[in-house]
């Protein structure tokens, strides 16, 4: 029976492990001429440029909504944060209540930049 198991589990390691190998940006040669895809930059590419367009105000509704799953969280680019509060239901709720504080107060901006909208 756990012969059984075993295979399933490794397999689901190596295509864990592996599987997210070429998520990085890679050189890509095109006759002769090497360009790697991380210098080609876009509009949206720096966290500044990303995190320009969030709310305040959304931020706030979002904490007060659902702020023990932490979705404010992944709103202003914190994910690892959000997953966290989403384990934890916002740290049984004193997170989420720290969280609201610090947004009305604006000392919680989004990752790398300022809010948009502010009130």
């Amino acid at each position: 029976m756990r012969l059984k198991l075993l295979f399933p589990l490794v397999a689901l390691f190596f295509v864990s492990v592996f599987g997210a190998y070429a998520s990085f940006p890679v050189e890509k040669t095109n006759a002769g001429a090497t360009t790697t895809i991380s210098a080609k930059k876009d509009q949206l590419s720096s966290p500044a440029a990303a995190s320009a367009d969030k709310s305040q105000i959304i931020a706030l509704v979002l904490v007060l909504l659902v702020g023990g799953l932490g979705i404010h969280r992944f709103y202003l680019g914190y994910p690892v944060a959000g997953v966290i509060q989403l384990l934890t239901l916002g740290g049984c709720g004193i997170w989420s209540l720290i969280d609201l504080i610090r947004i009305v107060t604006g000392d919680l901006k989004p990752n790398g930049g300022d809010y948009k909208d502010k009130f």
